[in-house]
């Protein structure tokens, strides 16, 4: 049984997806999570029966229910990345639905992954859950390097082509009373900090749109995670906890990874599991407390270097650590004897 806190401790299935359901929860359970952050991956939840069958909602309920765990938000990172990318390949295929990927036909399939996007907004008004998590994709993301020399036109029509196809999907979110979190990841229209303001400037700031506060990207790329926090202080919507350890290789190691795999020592920087890397989790933690974030602490698990059954039990212990009981009144305020 877990200890309560002032927000829900949750752990992120997406990386659980190859085992059922069941045993995702009752392992969370028995580490002591308040609840998931459920993906739309695997067994753990399919998007397109949870919207015709209401009997397969309850399901997923009732196992929830059966581990003492809750839910506060759902996940669809895969299906959202397919929505704007450019192009549309193997890489998807891998990931989406087969009902998302159909014939393969690239623009279908971005048709068909907004539907999904739309559709996961009445599953999570369906099962209570007031924030999806994910991925936007981009049509722009490839020219980052800015080489060969890329107009301003193209740049331009990138976030017009991300505000004409996610305002329709905005629309269904809306109506359904929830909101989207876009986890600031680079692939994505908004991958750092100037790149969320244009995204948010794209969409005329409608509320529906915000972030998944998520360190691990900003880290390596240089980005203060609690700066974003104070200046976006609006728009965090979803917290998920991953770290990053960055250990450049005496000079040798560039941010964009040089193709090197996961845990590779050659690397400058590698995910690890929360509490592992460099993110300064109370730094943020407090940031969080003074933007007035209510919301669940998800703790996403990646770590090429440790098995995952270890790193979620330790995280959420770790997670726990920090969050600690507000004060009743200003430290200061005994100074006051008037």
């Amino acid at each position: 049984m877990s200890t309560p806190s002032r927000h829900p401790v949750t752990l992120f299935t997406g990386q659980w997806a190859d085992l059922p359901f069941e045993e995702v929860a009752a392992l969370a359970a028995g580490w002591g999570y308040d609840g998931l952050e459920i993906a739309a991956s695997g067994d753990h939840l399919d998007l397109k029966r949870a919207d015709e069958d209401d009997a397969y909602v309850q399901s997923r309920l009732d196992i929830l229910d059966r581990h003492g765990l809750t839910v506060h938000a759902i996940s669809n990172h895969l299906t959202g990345q397919a929505v704007c990318d450019d192009p549309i390949d193997f890489r998807h295929q891998a990931i989406v639905r087969p009902y998302t990927w159909g014939d393969g036909d690239a623009e279908g399939v971005r048709q068909r992954a907004a539907e999904d996007m739309k559709r996961s907004a009445r599953v999570a008004r369906k099962l209570g859950v007031d924030t999806v998590v994910g991925f936007t994709g981009s049509k722009i993301w490839q020219y980052s390097a800015m080489f060969p020399p890329v107009p301003a036109s193209v740049i331009d029509a990138g976030y017009q082509d991300f505000a004409d196809r996610w305002n329709p999907i905005l629309d269904v979110f809306d109506a359904e009373g929830v909101r989207f979190a876009h986890e600031v990841h680079p692939s994505e229209i908004a991958y750092d900090y100037w790149t969320s303001v244009r995204t948010l400037e794209a969409i005329d700031r409608r509320e529906a749109f915000g972030f998944n506060w998520d360190p691990s990207h900003m880290m390596w790329q240089g980005i203060d995670p609690v700066a974003f926090i104070i200046d976006f202080k609006d728009r965090i919507y979803h917290v998920d906890c991953k770290d990053t350890r960055v250990r450049p290789a005496n000079g040798r190691a560039g941010v964009v990874g040089s193709h090197l795999p996961w845990g590779d020592p050659r690397r400058g920087w590698d995910f690890v599991s929360t509490g592992h890397g460099d993110v300064p989790w109370e730094d943020a933690f407090r940031a969080l407390t003074s933007i007035g974030y209510a919301g669940p602490i998800s703790v996403e698990w990646e770590d090429a270097g440790m098995d995952r059954l270890h790193g979620a039990a330790e995280a959420v212990t770790y997670i726990r650590s920090l969050l600690w009981d507000l004060p009743a009144q200003s430290f200061d305020a005994v100074f006051n004897t008037q």
